[in-house]
């Protein structure tokens, strides 16, 4: 289990991915929350921390986002070992591969041993989907598509709100909906695996399609550690290399909901937000 000390949940290993800083989406507020009150003995972000696509055709950082950055550094400082595996929307940071910025270690790929002895490929995934790989103009067509529906989705939400409804995610209503998006992260999943297996690896952690999983594909453990724009999930490792998605948003919106609730560890994180 994780250990606890002074509020501060500690894990062996945090994972996370798609925060997308830059842009209006990210819930950059919600990170902070979770790194206040969470530590590791290491940290990887796994790709499109920074959105360069979306920066390019328009500057757009509040201080929030870089109160992000601020708080990453400031837990390399204090120990924190920190490894930066870029993904296509932070593909500028790919020329500096091998190379360390700030105590940040930037790596392509890597291996990561769990503390069960389990040998898990960190890659942030881009380069197994298809779009990005052979039609770039597709994929930023897609980036466009999502971001309509998170809009459509933001005003959705204040009336389901306003009536007593909880969140609804119109995007991952399509994905799991939606026969191509579904085959699209099955078939995403499988090569991923696949790839892992290829490696030696007994499992694989990524990011990039914005859907949180772990699951087992043919004896390989496929972990997603999701996104921080909706779901607002991370992957922690505890001190026994067992692997879990922690869904800040939802922890936090029950600990304003229920501080009544005994002193689980969940309850502990959410208090924290």
């Amino acid at each position: 289990m994780a250990k606890q000390h002074d509020g501060i949940t500690h894990y062996r290993t945090i994972f996370m991915s798609d925060l997308h800083l830059g842009t209006r989406d990210c819930q950059a507020e919600l990170m902070l929350d979770f790194l206040r009150f969470h530590d590791a003995d290491t940290i990887f972000l796994v790709g499109d921390i920074v959105d360069g696509w979306r920066l390019k055709s328009g500057w757009y950082w509040p201080q929030a986002h870089n109160d992000v950055i601020q708080k990453l550094l400031r837990k390399v400082r204090h120990g924190a070992r920190m490894i930066f595996v870029p993904g296509n929307h932070d593909e500028f940071a790919r020329q500096f591969l091998g190379l360390t910025f700030g105590g940040i270690e930037i790596v392509q790929d890597t291996i990561h041993t769990t503390a069960d002895g389990r040998n898990f490929l960190v890659m942030h995934g881009d380069e197994f989907d298809v779009v990005v790989r052979h039609a770039k103009w597709l994929a930023f067509f897609g980036d466009w598509a999502y971001d309509t529906a998170l809009f459509v989705n933001t005003y959705f939400n204040r009336v389901r709100r306003l009536l007593g409804f909880g969140y609804w995610s119109l995007s991952a209503w399509a994905k799991l909906k939606v026969k191509n998006a579904v085959n699209f992260i099955g078939s995403f999943e499988r090569e991923l695996a696949a790839e892992a297996k290829k490696r030696g690896a007994d499992g694989v952690i990524c990011g990039h399609i914005h859907h949180a999983a772990i699951r087992e594909i043919e004896g390989i453990t496929y972990v997603n550690t999701g996104d921080f724009v909706e779901s607002c999930s991370v992957v922690v490792e505890h001190d026994d290399g067992r692997l879990e998605i922690v869904h800040w948003a939802t922890l936090a919106a029950k600990s304003r909901h229920a501080p009544q609730e005994s002193e689980t560890e969940a309850n502990i994180e959410a208090k924290a937000a």
